[in-house]
């Protein structure tokens, strides 16, 4: 893929993969609707259901492959089974978990703080904090504006605070710790071992988030036989094929090469473009402006971005 060659091409694949993860958001609005409880189907049989088809199509890009390129070593296979733990599976199961307890105001604050991590503490040598911090303020800025939004929304709606608020809480702090360690890691990874093409590790991490999902759903996941006799399980199959190969498997080959070609503090920065495409897709699905303040939240978002890379020049 010649245009994601170098630092440019680096920042595009970071940016498509954002695009891709951006669609998590709105796809399963676009095929079973915004009233979830019609459904048979909850937020984790979804999230498994992308994962297993991510390791599906994974495991038979590796079989038809065999020919050509080896199997991933013990220490290879190992490496990935953790980092798709950390970055996949286990995230997500904490996440739902979180929200069980704590509701999502919170926890999805908390989770939205992850690239400022990743550019405080990925950030390469030589390159001093004072040059990161206009992008981390002005990321930090929009993270508070898009907080402040959502709040907004839940304003007359009361609330009371759930039983177990504050595990929920330590369960969205583990998730949000979870990812930003596979965000530094998966890049010393990929930068250590560059005889490992990004597709070839986004196979393996498919092969080893696929097994993780088979787990994730039958700790967290609904009984079966009321998913296969809901109406809707061939839109559902849609979602999980569709997000499966597009924002699971594809999303990671464009990571992978970020990774590779950018330092883990540029590629944390790039993960808010997630945010500023999942505003986006929304918005066009609803048929509607989003909020000025979500704008303008995005706006802040995009010139962080554009911060970041100054200072990476």
């Amino acid at each position: 893929m010649q245009v994601f060659k170098g630092k440019s091409g680096g920042i595009l694949a970071g940016l498509a993969a954002g695009a891709l993860w951006g669609l998590v958001f709105v796809a399963p609005r676009m095929v079973l609707g915004d009233d979830s409880a019609s459904t048979g189907f909850s937020s984790v049989d979804l999230t498994a259901g992308r994962f297993l088809s991510y390791g599906f199509i994974a495991a038979v890009l590796m079989f038809f492959g065999l020919r050509t390129k080896k199997l991933p070593t013990m220490q290879q296979a190992l490496a990935a089974l953790g980092l798709s733990f950390l970055g996949f599976t286990g995230y997500y199961l904490l996440l739902v978990l979180a929200i069980n307890d704590a509701g999502t105001e919170l926890p999805t604050l908390i989770i939205g703080t992850i690239p400022i991590w990743v550019m405080f503490l990925g950030r390469q040598q030589g390159l001093s904090f004072r040059s990161l911090l206009p992008g981390l303020l002005l990321t930090a800025a929009g993270l508070v504006l898009m907080a402040y939004v959502q709040l907004q929304g839940q304003a007359d709606i009361q609330i009371t605070p759930p039983t177990n608020y504050w595990r929920g809480i330590a369960y969205a702090l583990a998730s949000m710790v979870s990812w930003t360690i596979f965000g530094l890691y998966n890049s010393a990874w990929l930068k250590k071992h560059t005889e490992v093409s990004a597709a070839d590790w986004a196979n393996w991490l498919g092969v080893a988030t696929g097994l993780g999902a088979w787990v994730l759903w039958l700790f967290a996941g609904s009984d079966l036989k009321p998913m296969l006799s809901d109406s809707k399980i061939i839109p559902f199959a849609i979602i999980c094929i569709a997000t499966g190969l597009g924002s699971a498997w594809l999303a990671t080959i464009f990571w992978n090469i970020a990774s590779q070609r950018l330092s883990a503090s540029l590629c944390g920065q790039l993960i808010v473009s997630e945010t500023v495409f999942a505003l986006i897709y929304s918005s066009w699905w609803d048929g509607q402006l989003p909020a000025g303040l979500a704008v303008f939240a995005s706006v802040l978002f995009v010139l962080g971005i554009l911060a970041s890379i100054k200072a990476h020049r």
